[in-house]
């Protein structure tokens, strides 16, 4: 079978025999003038050819892909969704508690470039069986350290980025190679429903499995089990598809994969992948600061607001706040995902600069609701909630669109480099850093003010003003990229179909033992 799992590990899945012939049924477009320059699009039997996979397998690749992905995320946000009780229980304060996150972001972004580099070249559904089965493993070993050991808590969230980055690289270029045109669109947005469901089902499972354990260790028990089910998973129900097959000319070659600095130099000049990196580094800082720290600040609030009481030393801290914005991660995801998607796909008939103009109205419009929600939590917690939701659901608009942008203006040898090079600037630049930067502000500002629940909440609070600025310089990213968007599209669907060719020193291309 075409693409299979009985290629071996160190083998690639796109042997020049995995494509049809030329000239082969089942493809819509220019299929007897291969040189016209227009894409061909497969229809269903002809997907089913050049993949050798049924639509309906290829479907339940893409929910097995979504279920690692809607658990990947659900385990990030889990440490976020008790954060006030691990601060309790190790006597930590803002800035320590945001380096929990920060080492995570780093790891994961360290290790993103290694793993992409062998997607690349490598089999990849036994890269991400193994990486999936170190995180489970690790994620369990941190839930039994000891209040005295912190450091050991950093370290393991640390290994935990090892499995992730094994994942997140590697994941979307499968999903490149079973589908094209607007049904991969519609199986990104579906992939990318994962990112904020998962995340708010982090926080709500943390919140309950502490209540009804009574313990905050246990809420980082569930995730490690569900890991299990998806190694499992994706060892029977996975395999490797041809790399670039769907998008090829019928009787042009297949692609070669080139040397890692002949990747760089070509992604650093395609400004488009540049820019809408940029553009979603923005999104994460934004997305990250919310992450770890709207559950607090929310509590900070109400403690302010006097509707709750204050978290001592010794107490149980109140979920209540965690459960919330849980609920409210997951739905305004479900709608900003499935609503940048859907606006995108009708702009697209009239502009073909829709997907980038998108990004940014998405950005540009959620700055000013998540200011508002900052500067009315002393006021009225209900008018805070719904800044949030409208200012969340404006920015998961991006979500899906930038996975999208990436997969049409990189070519697919190259596509899980630039998916791990897109991690680490948007980590490097973003969410890496921004939770610590947030409690680092947090508590200086805290120490140029008299002790006080209020000071602590007006701490958090002007700290993650920040996220507005960043917001606005996300949008201006994304309205760069609609300048080159078409260029850089156009530039890799020729040379996806042996209509161009880059120039470059003849040893830069390599050949990976079959």
């Amino acid at each position: 079978m075409a693409g299979s799992d009985t290629a071996p590990f160190l083998s690639q899945a796109d042997d020049p025999d995995d494509g049809p012939a030329p000239g082969h049924p089942g493809m819509r477009g220019p299929m007897g003038n291969p040189k016209s320059g227009e894409p061909e699009i497969p229809d269903r039997e002809g997907l089913q050819r050049i993949t050798g996979l049924s639509q309906g397998h290829s479907a339940l690749i893409v929910a097995v892909l979504c279920y690692i992905n809607l658990l990947n995320y659900m385990d990030r946000f889990t440490v976020a969704g008790v954060l006030p009780d691990i601060e309790q229980f190790f006597s930590i304060g803002d800035s320590s508690s945001g380096l929990i996150q920060t080492v995570f972001i780093s790891s994961y972004m360290v290790l993103a470039p290694v793993f992409g580099y062998l997607g690349d070249r490598y089999n990849r559904k036994y890269l991400m069986c193994g990486g999936i089965a170190f995180w489970s493993l690790v994620t369990l070993g941190s839930s039994f350290i000891p209040r005295e050991r912190f450091w050991l808590l950093l370290l393991t969230r640390g290994l935990v980025g090892v499995g992730e980055a094994s994942y997140s690289t590697i994941a979307p270029t499968l999903i490149a190679d079973l589908f094209v045109a607007d049904q991969r669109s519609r199986m990104l947005s579906v992939f990318y429903f994962a990112i904020p469901v998962g995340s708010g089902l982090g926080y709500i499972a943390a919140s309950k499995v502490k209540d009804v354990a009574g313990d905050w260790h246990w809420a980082l028990r569930v995730t490690p089990g569900l890991g299990v089910v998806a190694v499992l998973l994706l060892f029977l129900v996975v395999q490797e598809p041809p790399r670039g097959a769907v998008e090829r000319h019928s009787g042009s070659p297949p692609l070669s994969p080139t040397s890692w600095w002949a990747d760089l130099k070509a992604l650093a000049r395609n400004p488009s992948f540049v820019l809408s990196s940029l553009g979603f580094t923005a999104v994460a800082f934004v997305t990250g600061s919310l992450a770890l720290w709207a559950p607090a600040f929310l509590l900070r609030s109400r403690v302010v607001l006097g509707e709750t009481l204050p978290c001592l030393p010794g107490d149980s801290c109140s979920s209540s706040d965690s459960l919330t914005f849980g609920f409210i991660t997951c739905l305004t995801g479900v709608l900003g995902v499935g609503l940048g998607v859907e606006i995108s796909r009708r702009l697209r008939r009239f502009n073909p600069r829709a997907d980038p103009l998108v990004c940014a109205a998405g950005l540009l419009g959620s700055a000013p609701f998540l200011f508002l929600s900052l500067a009315c939590a002393r006021g009225s917690i209900v008018a805070t909630y719904i800044f949030i939701f409208i200012g969340e659901t404006l920015l998961s608009m991006n979500w899906a669109i930038v996975a999208d942008i990436l997969l049409y203006v990189v070519i697919p040898t190259r596509r899980s480099t630039a998916e791990a090079f897109q991690i680490v600037l948007s980590h490097l630049l973003g969410d890496a850093g921004s939770p610590y930067l947030i409690g680092l502000v947090s508590d200086r500002l805290q120490r140029s003010w008299p002790a006080s629940f209020l000071s602590e909440f007006r701490a958090l609070q002007f700290s993650l003003m920040l996220c507005a600025f960043v917001g606005a310089l996300g949008g201006a990213a994304f309205l760069g990229t609609a300048i080159f968007i078409e260029d850089d599209r156009r530039r890799a669907q020729l040379h996806v179909q042996g209509l161009l060719q880059e120039t470059g020193p003849s040893d830069d291309q390599i050949v990976v033992p079959q």
